[in-house]
């Protein structure tokens, strides 16, 4: 079987009217499951005090004047909002989008070492979080705040009311509604490459995404799905319950470099990719990318 695509829009140095143009193009082409932005407050490359848009709000926009696309972020930080909050945010974008939500997840800014985040140089996430008043938290702290989220969306999106009383996080008598429309909530998508989050994702995730090259090579790759399959037997699940979600820069110079890599990605095992824009988009974007990287596979 052919992978299934989606796009994304990094909503860096960018102006809105842009990302709009390349959403609404994309909700005509049928090649294009769905669309996805990111989750940071400063550029991550490029001048370092250019444009950047929140994520949920310029989701929620794109939601109400698309009709097609499912959508989400690739991926929502956990460090930034609260679980319940997001919750919250999450239902009503569910609602406004007719039921097209992705819930897109990671651990966030953790102290990470140099280099390790994908980003040459030191981790960006100090930074960022250093200028919004956020905390850096070690990894498997974030892994664990990451399992109780997970849990408490889940039940928001299910229950009428509980509480709930983590190591982390405290909820009495919560109440969610409206319910998002999916029934039991937006399908779960979470991105990460450690052992500790391929645990977390074996165990809660419908969705599992991971750049590619040049972030990650193909040798990780493959030791990361391996390592995914192994999670998924030690729990008794299904692997191919699983969907796996690759990351992936296209090259507008080299659309054939592209499609390599996506072939040899599929190779492995990927059957979504999220082919990601650089900026400045062209006109008629999602015209090319249909016609250069997703038609040859189909």
């Amino acid at each position: 079987m052919p992978p299934t695509f989606g796009l994304k829009t990094t909503p860096m140095h960018l102006p809105y009217a842009d990302i709009r143009r390349v959403w609404l193009e994309a909700d005509e082409f049928p090649q294009i499951r769905d669309a996805w932005l990111w989750d940071h407050f400063l550029p991550l490359a490029g001048p370092k005090n250019g444009d950047v848009l929140e994520g949920w709000t310029l989701l929620t926009a794109l939601a109400a004047q698309t009709t097609r696309l499912r959508l989400g972020l690739l991926v929502t930080s956990n460090r930034i909002r609260p679980p319940a909050v997001l919750g919250k945010i999450a239902s009503t974008l569910d609602v406004i989008s007719g039921g097209r939500l992705i819930m897109g997840l990671g651990a966030g800014g953790t102290q990470q070492s140099t280099g390790l985040t994908g980003v040459p140089g030191p981790n960006p996430a100090i930074e960022e979080y250093a200028a919004y008043g956020l905390t850096l938290v070690p990894p498997g702290e974030g892994v664990d705040r990451l399992r109780e989220t997970i849990e408490i969306l889940r039940r928001m999106w299910t229950e009428e009311e509980f509480d709930f009383h983590g190591r982390y996080y405290t909820l009495d008598r919560n109440r969610n509604a409206p319910k998002p429309i999916q029934q039991g909530g937006p399908p779960l998508l979470i991105g990460g490459w450690g052992n500790r989050m391929l645990r977390l994702v074996a165990q809660y995730a419908d969705l599992w995404n991971i750049s590619g090259p040049p972030h990650t090579d193909f040798g990780t790759l493959a030791d990361r799905i391996h390592r995914l399959d192994a999670e998924c037997e030690r729990i008794g699940r299904d692997p191919a319950t699983i969907s796996r979600s690759l990351q992936q820069i296209v090259s507008y110079d080299d659309p054939a470099a592209t499609r390599a890599i996506v072939r040899e990605a599929v190779g492995l095992g990927f059957d979504h990719i999220v082919l990601s824009l650089p900026r400045p988009y062209p006109e008629r974007a999602v015209r090319w990318l249909v016609r250069e990287i997703i038609d040859p596979f189909h």
